[in-house]
């Protein structure tokens, strides 16, 4: 017999009192070795495979959740298949016992006979997570390979092609499969020979300052502006200029001795432009004063038409000497500049003084950059720690001590689509305290569903943390615990769901990590109920949880 009212059926089946054991669940499709044979009350009378969320009928047969969906949808008057008796809807109830019972059942690991683990059927999957002779992908990125677990750890640090290894000479982390291209083409300290045949081995950013100094190294002769064309090794350059000192002092000479003689002829053709404009502004002064005496000759004579053809001529005449004035004045100009180079040497020298006071400049900004790094790295020190101390604050400030936590959820519609969209599937209360020296505790909620509540309700789950007394307590825990969600319209018309700590459940043994796994209720809320406008459980779009432990029969330290 089931242990459990008859639920009605309406569309979905509804919830039925939470237990310990609501948490479990098991995949439908695996191919199941249990430990001793499967007994026929725990096969469903449809599909003949282990029930799965079971369900009894009104003539007693139990089927799966999803089976007797299907044998609805089939007929519109469903049938059993064992009795042939029409089944009721309204009789068909959830079997939380059976549940309970068949997810106890013993099974063996898939990876039989490797391993030789015993799990019961509800912790199957988790033993799959921690079993290690599961395969498994590597980890590394870009790596197919399909490791046993145990063999992970060797593979990731051994074999692994993908894994990264720090360059034997930059000391950079860089994955093993790309390591020998990138200490020949990357690695600024990879060791290469020098160009110059000069024997020695040079590291790869030091290679263009070692050039500049390399004795192989071919370069031009100090004289070449001078006529010297030959290229010799820098190691031998000072024997070059010793051994044909001669050869450079004849060139030198040569050179000066032409550029004397482009200076004269400069100075010569200065001196012939000279005459000509002397020639041109006498020219200009007889025109004007042949301008001057028509003017007077012809000012209001009848002749008019005559006098103002002579003047044009003269106008036009007058215009283009000037402008041959102003041509020979500007070429003037520019020889007179480039005979005169004191100007040029002046302003090159004033070049010279500002690029050194530049550098004196970037000298002190590099000196207070890193200055002002330093700061920075100790200011964002002092703010993390900063930050940390606040929420260990608003942490302690929030500390329930006597069993009771109230949980306030803000950002309801914003958070719930995070978890629909899989960025944060789960958020958790702050801890709470059965005593100043009592149990750790707090609440975890699903705001999407997990398991069968997944996209149709709320889950909320129950955790054991790690406290500070744990060594001083009782194990397991055993108090019971009841979970609310508050009506915010002050009719107390609140949702709730109780259960007693099963002391055989590992939620509920002292925690050996920072907390245990949640128990609770994964259809604890449907979404429709939370947020249907005829209920106040949201405002302003926030709601409230509640959670309550029992302290009857607790001891307090």
């Amino acid at each position: 017999m089931a242990c459990d009212e008859p639920a009605a059926l309406s569309g979905t089946f509804t919830r039925q009192n939470s237990s310990s054991t609501s948490s479990l669940d098991f995949e439908p499709d695996a191919d199941y070795r249990f430990v001793e044979s499967l007994e026929e009350r725990y096969k469903c009378a449809y599909c003949h495979l282990v029930l799965r969320n079971p369900h009894q009928t009104g003539c007693g047969h139990r089927f799966c959740q999803q089976c007797i969906l299907a044998l609805r949808e089939l007929n519109a008057v469903p049938t059993c298949p064992v009795d042939k008796e029409t089944i009721k809807m309204h009789e068909v109830f959830k079997d939380n016992c059976c549940k309970r019972e068949v997810l106890n059942l013993h099974v063996f690991c898939k990876n039989f006979p490797d391993c030789n683990s015993k799990v019961i059927l509800g912790r199957y999957q988790e033993h799959l997570l921690q079993c290690l002779f599961e395969s498994m992908q590597c980890t590394n990125e870009g790596c197919q390979d399909q490791i046993l677990r145990k063999d992970l750890k060797e593979h990731l640090s051994q074999h692994c092609k993908f894994r990264e290894e720090r360059c034997q000479y930059c000391n950079t982390y860089v994955m093993l499969i790309n390591i020998k291209n990138h200490e020949e083409n990357d690695c600024p300290d990879y060791p290469v020979p020098c160009l110059q045949n000069c024997s020695q081995i040079i590291l790869k950013k030091e290679i263009e300052k070692h050039h500049a100094v390399c004795p192989e190294a071919e370069v031009d002769c100090p004289y070449k502006q001078y006529g010297c064309h030959v290229k010799v090794k820098r190691g031998k350059l000072a024997e070059h200029e010793n051994s044909a000192l001669r050869e450079h002092m004849l060139q030198i000479l040569d050179k000066n001795s032409r550029l004397e003689e482009q200076i004269s002829d400069l100075y010569k053709s200065l001196e012939c432009k000279e005459i000509k404009i002397q020639q041109l502004a006498d020219a200009i002064k007889k025109c004007e004063k042949e301008f001057r005496q028509y003017t007077q000759l012809f000012g209001n004579n009848s002749n008019l038409m005559v006098s103002t053809q002579a003047l044009a001529s003269h106008l036009d005449k007058s215009a283009r000497l000037e402008s041959q004035v102003k041509q020979l004045v500007q070429m003037a100009n520019q020889q007179q500049s480039k005979l005169d180079l004191r100007p040029l040497f002046d302003t090159i020298e004033n070049v010279k003084q500002k690029i050194a006071l530049m550098e004196t400049y970037d000298q002190r900004l590099v000196v207070l950059e890193d200055q002002s790094s330093k700061h920075d790295l100790q200011i964002n020190i002092h703010k993390a720690q900063l930050n940390k101390n606040e929420e260990r604050f608003k942490l302690l400030e929030g500390t329930c001590y006597n069993g009771k936590l109230i949980w306030k959820i803000t950002d309801y519609k914003l958070k719930k689509k995070e978890a629909v969209e899989g960025r944060v599937l789960s958020i958790a209360s702050q801890p709470f305290y059965t005593s100043r020296c009592g149990y750790r505790l707090c609440a975890r909620a699903y705001l999407n569903g997990d398991g069968s509540g997944k996209g149709t309700h709320i889950s909320l789950y129950f955790v054991v943390m790690r406290g500070e007394f744990d060594s001083l307590l009782l194990w397991p825990f055993k108090q019971k615990v009841t979970l609310m969600l508050l009506d915010q319209s002050g009719k107390k018309n609140h949702i709730m769901e109780v259960f007693r700590a099963d002391p055989n459940s590992s939620s509920f043994k002292r925690p050996d990590g920072e907390m245990n796994i949640a128990s609770g209720c994964p259809r604890f809320v449907p979404h429709t109920v939370l947020e249907s406008t005829k209920n106040t459980y949201i405002r302003d779009d926030t709601l409230f949880l509640k959670v309550v432990v029992d302290l009857t029969d607790l001891e307090e330290l």
